[in-house]
């Protein structure tokens, strides 16, 4: 029978025979952040909601109509987390982490809220691991953002062909503006075609009409002019060198002139990977340069590169294409007991081989021998040791090797040696 209280819509329980599967993702992500030179930070859950309107703009769909924002009790306003960037844009303004390094090289593993549509792959807490590299302008932090990506999901035990990286360019302030100007002149020609949102959306940012999932916008939009003929001699020459670095780095991707960063503050390089196993929400992670972010929150022109990857559509596609995943590891020993004194004696032998680095179950209960050789083989324990009367006066104990079926008895002074060995 269910208890009374349930999950809210959109948020989940991670129950222990799965969290193995989380560790996994997360595991190998720490491991090739570790082997590229990044170093994690960990920024609050919830931050002064202007943090999040100033910085991803009044036109998208996370500060529109996503996020959780609530007041306290000193009537501030305040807004769940909705994505990675822009807190630490904050956090390295705050602390004057330029000061540090002319190339600051972060990763972060975060939940994220917005109030959305729960679907397959999408929740309303959700998680993701990002990367940031703040400082450098070169071309060559972008393509290490994107190589590093794809990196990790080769780790993972992602096939090649199951991805597909698409990369664009998006301009910068000198360039934008005609790009702009020519689709909000081509939308306006395709208006009666265009859904509502696409509506509202047109004269304060035409580039998101590129970024409709609606079959009708995206047909209307299918002829739309494409970037490349607007881009300033600047802009082509760094999507330009992305694009050659990636190639030395024998990365595949696909050009997509459609492709466009649903928040305002993304220039030049925008980079998305799809997941062919995911259906129509198939993006596994998205980023790009974010130069102006953090002038626009007040600090100086910096440089700025990033992706925010979705742990859960990971998770998914992970399991449709039956990617091996690391087994929850095994206990070392099940210590079985059997009367009063073998209890507390099991008890003190649990915790001085834990000590000694290994691991070791306990059963709290009085259950007899039988149901506590049930739960020793549920365990996956490589050995369980059973303890009664007898081995307490032989000062030994039975040693059970539950793979082979073969038991010893040994010395308790030699169990620890003996189970190392």
């Amino acid at each position: 029978m269910k208890g009374r209280y349930q999950a809210p819509k959109g948020a989940r329980d991670i129950l222990p025979s799965e969290s193995h599967k989380w560790r996994f993702v997360e595991d190998a992500f720490r491991a090739v952040c570790r082997d590229y030179g990044y170093r994690e930070i960990r920024t609050p859950v919830f931050e002064h909601s202007d943090l999040f309107t100033r910085s991803l703009g009044d036109t998208a769909d996370i500060v529109t109509k996503e996020t959780y924002t609530f007041e306290d009790r000193s009537g501030r306003s305040l807004t769940l987390r909705p994505e990675g960037t822009a807190p630490i844009a904050r956090a390295y303004l705050e602390h004057s982490l330029g000061a540090e390094s002319d190339c600051l090289k972060l990763f972060y593993a975060i939940s994220i809220f917005r109030y959305e549509r729960p679907q397959k792959g999408r929740q309303r807490q959700a998680h993701q691991l990002g990367l940031e590299v703040i400082g450098p302008e070169s071309p060559t932090a972008d393509a290490e953002i994107i190589a590093l990506t794809m990196d990790f999901f080769k780790r993972l035990g992602l096939p090649d062909d199951a991805l597909s990286l698409q990369i664009n360019s998006v301009g910068d302030a000198t360039c934008r503006p005609a790009y702009r100007q020519a689709l909000l002149e081509y939308a306006r020609s395709k208006e009666n075609l265009l859904c509502g949102l696409c509506l509202d959306r047109m004269e304060k940012n035409p580039l998101r009409l590129l970024d409709c999932k609606n079959p009708a916008c995206q047909e209307a939009m299918a002829d739309a002019p494409a970037i490349d003929p607007f881009l300033c001699d600047q802009c082509r020459a760094k999507f330009d060198e992305v694009q050659a670095r990636l190639n030395d780095l024998g990365v595949a991707y696909r050009r997509n002139h459609r492709l466009v960063r649903g928040l305002d503050y993304y220039t030049n390089t925008a980079f998305e990977v799809l997941g062919g196993a995911l259906g129509a929400q198939n993006a596994l992670c998205g980023g790009g340069r974010y130069d102006g972010l953090i002038e626009e929150l007040g600090g100086p022109a910096t440089p700025a590169v990033g992706v925010a990857i979705g742990i859960e559509r990971l998770l998914i596609m992970i399991e449709e294409l039956g990617v091996s995943v690391s087994e929850e590891p095994r206990p070392d020993l099940f210590i079985i007991h059997m009367g009063a004194a073998a209890k507390a004696k099991g008890f003190e032998i649990a915790s001085s081989l834990r000590r000694k680095g290994l691991a070791v179950e306990f059963d709290h209960n009085d259950r007899s021998l039988k149901a506590q050789m049930r739960l020793a083989d549920k365990s996956k324990a490589r050995f369980a040791a059973i303890l009664g009367d007898d081995e307490l006066a032989a000062g030994a104990i039975t040693l059970k090797n539950l793979d082979a079926n073969e038991q010893e008895s040994v010395a308790l002074a030699e169990l620890a040696r003996r189970l190392q060995r």
